[in-house]
């Protein structure tokens, strides 16, 4: 990692942490949780040595960036999430008028709203693990989520301010981490009270083929320094981002797109997301979708599950441009 280079940057009322590699045409890499920029690692000198420039932040809230107000979940709103990013963009890339931009997670999401809000700011896109989830007028996805999981599923629990927090301090941030990137099992993430952790296997190898520890403990000594609060926050958002986000209720994303997502990832298996995917809903709201990738074998956290499979498959989508 010697060549990657940390900066600092004034963005949207934060001090936003970057790490950047290469020069040419731009790729923004938006992390999800509970990551950081360090999760796009393989990717960045992969597509570095093809002749892109790779930034990849620490988002509102996580690792180094910090400015963000911690005990106040509204102030990490879908429209605060994009707010960062295109101010980050004006602020790295001012001379160019669209960039790449690579997603995974919560960073997906982000993405997908940064193509809804500003297209013109998109050359085009690849999306990891989340696919669009178009806004349902009815209800906001906490409460769907509740209706079909219940009080247990780790949305609903991520929502009181302070109690997952309380559950995770005893475990410590290096068990927390290592539960999370290494679970594989598609069905639903459950949390039940007062056990935290405990009802989630441990991952039948130590530590993942894809995750040495000196690569846990890279995560674990920022959150450590940080806690979850900042990504839990983002969670908590989701009914005020709902409300906010009304005017785009059945609007398109209107951007070239690809998108990949692992057989076994808990997302690929939520209610109706394979019919979505596959049957036309996608394409419908994503007109401009060219891709859909199912990596066999792989779960949630494909970009370092399978580095070498993402960077080669990013980088055949985007030299199309």
């Amino acid at each position: 990692m010697e060549k990657i280079e940390h900066k600092m940057v004034a963005v949207n009322g934060l001090n936003m942490h970057i790490a950047e590699l290469g020069q040419g045409p731009t790729i923004l890499f938006l992390h999800g949780f509970p990551e950081l920029w360090y999760s796009w690692r393989h990717q960045m000198v992969y597509l570095a040595e093809r002749g892109y420039r790779a930034v990849a932040p620490d988002l509102r809230g996580y690792g180094d960036t910090t400015g963000a107000s911690l005990n106040d979940p509204s102030k990490f709103s879908i429209l605060h999430l994009v707010g960062d990013v295109v101010a980050l963009l004006e602020a790295i890339a001012p001379n160019e008028e669209k960039v790449f931009v690579v997603a995974h997670d919560w960073g997906a999401f982000i993405a997908w709203h940064l193509c809804l809000f500003r297209p013109d700011k998109v050359k085009a896109l690849v999306n990891l693990s989340v696919h669009f989830l178009p806004r349902n007028p009815k209800m906001n996805a906490v409460e769907g989520l509740k209706a079909v999981y219940g009080e247990d599923h780790y949305m609903s629990r991520f929502q009181v301010p302070g109690e997952i927090e309380a559950e995770f301090a005893p475990i410590g941030a290096k068990s927390v981490l290592k539960k999370i990137l290494t679970y594989r099992d598609p069905a639903p993430f459950y949390f039940p009270k007062g056990k935290g952790l405990e009802a989630i296997p441990d991952a039948p190898v130590a530590l993942s083929s894809w995750l040495s520890e000196e690569e846990l403990d890279y995560y674990a000594n920022k959150f450590e320094q940080t806690g979850f609060t900042g990504g839990v926050n983002y969670y908590r958002a989701v009914p005020i981002s709902w409300e906010l986000t009304a005017p785009w209720t059945g609007a398109q994303v209107k951007v070239p797109t690809k998108f990949i997502v692992g057989e076994f990832d808990l997302v690929y298996h939520m209610p109706g997301a394979k019919e979505y995917i596959h049957n036309g809903g996608f394409k419908k709201d994503v007109p401009l979708l060219e891709e859909v990738v199912v990596l066999e074998g792989a779960a949630h956290f494909v970009n370092q599950e399978r580095p070498h499979e993402i960077s080669k498959h990013i980088h055949d989508f985007i030299q199309k441009f």
